[in-house]
């Protein structure tokens, strides 16, 4: 005889015509049915389907399955055959359990790979940068000797494609900012909130630090100094870059950095927890104590 092998969100089944004749249910706990989904999401069989299909002749209409029987999509009982979870005692709160870390997984997922490509270009803009900076003082070097024009050009050449790369990769880094970041984009902008997202390690390591670790990321170099020789703490690493920090007066730089530090804390949170827009509220904040500290003069 011939069976139909089903899987649903809470386990697997063997169906003849008349309906379920054998079912394997999964344990009723989010984290091992969505570790089962996830598997199916990668086109694996699950250890349910191979046990339960033992010895047994089946149809199937997914083409993960069809290893273990006769693989058919367009079988019309697919369509047909209703299997109601609550009938084998899973609940519709469990199933809303199970779609929410399911999406988070996934969420969590996509982040991290989307985050380690943007650390990667923020290295990979730095080393271009630094190849620039190099060609372009050897280029000047030897241009104050009386060389032919011949000689230099393919030079200059290859000063202009390394530049062109620098200008493309800051674009693409503007634009995925934009995507994975966009609280954070918004508040600190993109090469800089990129260059945070990198020395922190991801997104997921850069919203679990505090704001004042946030303020200091890039100033390692002098904050050991600072501890090994003592002196004054650095105010600030590399949110100086910012022209709210760099064109302000020096009294007010490290009132500025801890304000901005603080915003960005809370905007790489939405950006990585609730995907919240909260970025203009963000700003408006930003603003509103930016006038308070210029007053304090």
């Amino acid at each position: 005889m011939t069976y139909y092998l089903i899987t649903k969100w809470f386990g697997t089944f063997l169906c003849d015509t008349t309906g379920v004749q054998k079912e394997i249910l999964f344990p009723k706990y989010k984290k091992e049915i969505v570790q089962r989904l996830r598997e199916m999401e990668k086109n694996n069989i699950i250890e349910e389907e191979k046990k339960i299909v033992k010895n047994t002749n089946v149809i199937v209409n997914e083409k993960r399955l069809q290893q273990l029987g006769t693989y058919n999509v367009g079988e019309p009982f697919f369509q047909t055959i209703t299997i109601n979870p609550k009938d084998y005692g899973f609940s519709q709160e469990l199933f809303h359990d199970v779609s929410l870390l399911l999406a988070q997984q996934r969420v969590d997922e996509q982040l991290q790979s989307e985050d380690l490509q943007l650390i990667q270009m923020v290295n990979a803009l730095d080393d271009l940068v630094q190849t620039a900076n190099l060609l372009s003082e050897r280029l000047s070097c030897w241009l104050l000797l009386p060389t032919p024009k011949k000689k230099v050009k393919p030079f200059e050449k290859t000063l202009v494609v390394v530049n062109d790369e620098i200008q493309r990769l800051q674009n693409q880094i503007e634009i995925d900012m934009k995507t994975i970041a966009p609280n954070t984009n918004k508040i600190i902008g993109s090469l800089i909130g990129a260059r945070l997202i990198a020395m922190a390690g991801g997104m997921q390591r850069m919203a679990m630090l505090p704001a004042s670790t946030i303020q200091i990321l890039g100033a390692e170099k002098a904050l050991f100094r600072f501890k090994k020789e003592g002196g004054k703490p650095p105010k600030h690493g590399v949110i100086f870059q910012h022209p709210l920090i760099n064109r302000a007066q020096k009294t007010e730089r490290g009132k500025i950095a801890r304000l901005l530090a603080n915003k960005i804390s809370i905007a790489i949170k939405a950006d990585v927890f609730t995907k919240r827009d909260i970025a203009d509220d963000l700003q408006q904040d930003v603003d509103i104590r930016l006038q308070e500290i210029r007053k304090k003069k």
